[in-house]
């Protein structure tokens, strides 16, 4: 590069959709979606874990796609529909994914979970659109959607580490959440104030 040539700028006003609203703010080209999220529009929801794109703590939807944020530049993420765990919900209604977590314990420390929510919500997606996975006997397009069994969601979860080992619970809680999207069970509307125990409790006076 000529040393009597302007420096060209290395910081860019951009605009980010985030969860259906516009935030615009000035950012070096270098920022990652993850830092732009939690340093500078106060989206902490999103965890920062590994930092490599490993862990998956930091799993967002980009146009509905999953994301590791810490990997994804965000102005490379101008223009694109970007939901994080903050926009999930509707109201103070649960997502049918937050609210099987909830149901089934589908967390310890909790650390782990918006990333484990929003890979699982891109999952169910994925796997009603027919999508195979490395575990899918038949992947031939005419064959439809492999059923969602247990190895299923491992592999398709594998992305997303959780090291307290809630793997169980989370296996249950995807089949939950992918069941009441098919249709196949009630589903049970749980507020983001209210517990599980109260959710449950809810449940046993239902049967009764």
């Amino acid at each position: 590069m000529d040393p009597a040539s302007p420096a060209l700028p290395t910081y860019s006003a951009i605009t980010l959709n985030i969860n259906g609203e516009k935030h615009t703010l000035t950012a070096d080209h270098r920022t990652t979606l993850l830092d732009a999220l939690r340093e500078r529009l106060d989206l902490t929801g999103t965890k920062k874990g590994c930092d490599q794109g490993q862990c998956g703590a930091c799993t967002v939807l980009v146009d509905g796609r999953r994301s590791v944020a810490c990997l994804q530049l965000a102005v490379a993420a101008e223009g694109r529909e970007i939901t994080t765990i903050e926009g999930v919900a509707e109201g103070d209604t649960l997502h049918p994914v937050q609210q099987a977590f909830l149901d089934l314990d589908g967390f310890q420390c909790g650390y782990c979970t918006p990333g484990q929510i929003c890979s699982a919500i891109a999952v169910i997606e994925e796997h009603a659109a027919g999508w195979p996975s490395a575990v899918t006997d038949d992947v031939r397009p005419e064959a439809g959607p492999p059923q969602l069994t247990a190895d299923e969601i491992r592999e398709r979860m594998s992305g997303n580490l959780c090291r307290c080992g809630a793997y169980v619970s989370i296996v249950r809680a995807v089949a939950r959440a992918a069941e009441t999207a098919a249709g196949t069970e009630e589903p049970r509307a749980v507020r983001a104030g209210e517990s599980a125990p109260a959710a449950q409790d809810k449940d046993k006076e239902a049967a009764a």
